[in-house]
């Protein structure tokens, strides 16, 4: 990093990245209701290829407790509905030609229990990769000043703006893991 800018933009765009890819990770969590983000992870065997499903048919929520999946091209039918069984979403698609309709079963309080935990893993892991970012940035900053780029107030007033950039982005995890926390306890 040559540059104050160029390392507050960079660091805050990681950070970004960091939680958009933990709400991603929370999208993939099922709270009991259908959702079609719920099948994003699901990849199909199509053409000689693993595939998601989102490119080899249009993914929908006909209503709170079903997903279907409309296959565009009839043979791969029988593929989506073995790759959403062998999924590990715990789902029993039924399969109506090129329509395939999955049912989502009510959770159980134990298996909410299980998917909390999981939710928590995910945001420990952000986390850890913001820490992560933020050493980073703070090794910059320690290298400016020993390239005599900046001076010792400099580097004390960045290594607190990269401390209340973390302490931000940590509490945004937080309040994504609670909110989370909440709709998988949601019955």
């Amino acid at each position: 990093m040559t540059d104050y800018n160029s390392l507050k933009n960079d660091t805050l765009e990681r950070m970004d990245k960091t939680l958009d890819a933990l709400k991603s990770d929370f999208g993939g969590l099922r709270a009991g209701r259908a959702h079609v983000s719920l099948l994003d992870g699901v990849l199909v065997e199509a053409y000689g290829s693993l595939t998601p499903i989102s490119q080899v048919g249009t993914v929908s929520a006909p209503d709170a407790r079903t997903l279907s999946v409309s296959v565009w091209d009839k043979g791969l039918a029988k593929s989506v509905e073995k790759a959403l069984r062998e999924s590990d979403l715990g789902l029993n698609p039924m399969s109506d030609g090129q329509l395939i309709r999955i049912p989502i079963p009510p959770l159980s309080e134990e298996r909410r229990r299980e998917l909390v935990k999981i939710a928590g893993k995910y945001a420990e892991q952000s986390k850890i990769a913001i820490r992560n970012i933020r050493r980073d940035a703070m090794d910059d900053v320690k290298k400016m000043k020993k390239d005599s780029l900046i001076s010792e107030d400099e580097e004390k007033k960045y290594n607190n703006d990269i401390q209340k950039w973390t302490d931000d982005a940590i509490k945004k995890v937080d309040e994504q893991y609670e909110n989370k926390e909440k709709d998988i306890m949601q019955v």
